[in-house]
């Protein structure tokens, strides 16, 4: 199964692309996650399941894409950029993962309408950062490159104002503080995969400079 993930040969644009396919897919994951939660238990335990299976695969690249920098004499990239490209597109997934790991540790058993939002929001982020990375390999592509990064702001700053109604809301009209906790806990974690996405957009728009 390893080999079906992972480009050979030090190719770390393709090593960059399998990565954000693993994060597309589990944002989608998490999309479906957030509204089959009310609605289905189990169909919910096997989202989360497959989410931890989409950030082992995610971490196998990871891991490979170091061992062939540590080997390689050249590299496309200066190789900081390709450590904090890699590491930050990872990161993206752990946190994907975190947020399903906090819904099952903490039982909770629906979705607001906010963190619905939020959810679909981490996705067009997620999506937005593999357009990105598949333009990587030219130069040529910074124009397109810079525009997708400027649109990840857009949604990371929308991210932004749907948190605040979100804790504003939930502060104001939930009674429960265990559920009060519950969802602060997921608010926060969904608003932090759109800054780990824009952190990814402000790496590769600096990638994107500082090479044209």
């Amino acid at each position: 199964m390893f080999a079906r993930f992972i480009p050979q040969e030090g190719k770390f644009f393709d090593f960059f692309n399998a990565l954000a396919e693993q994060i597309v897919l589990g944002s989608e994951a998490l999309v479906k996650l957030l509204d089959v939660l009310s609605e289905s238990p189990e169909e919910a335990a096997t989202l989360c399941e497959h989410i931890g299976k989409i950030e082992n695969r995610a971490d196998e690249i990871t891991h490979e894409t170091m061992r062939q920098l540590h080997k390689s004499f050249i590299t496309p990239l200066d190789r900081d950029e390709i450590h904090k490209l890699t590491t930050g597109l990872d990161d993206i997934l752990d946190l994907i993962r975190g947020v399903a790991h906090v819904i099952t540790l903490y039982d909770i058993k629906t979705a607001t309408p906010e963190a619905i939002r939020l959810g679909d929001i981490c996705h067009s982020c997620c999506k937005r950062v593999q357009d990105a990375v598949a333009l990587l390999h030219s130069m040529n592509n910074g124009e397109q490159i810079l525009k997708i990064c400027f649109e990840l702001d857009q949604l990371e700053s929308e991210a932004d104002q749907v948190m605040r109604g979100a804790m504003s809301r939930l502060f104001r009209e939930e009674p429960d503080v265990r559920e009060l906790i519950k969802f602060k806990a997921v608010y926060e974690l969904l608003e932090v995969v759109t800054d780990s996405c824009d952190d990814v957009a402000n790496l590769i728009e600096g990638i994107v400079l500082e090479n044209s």
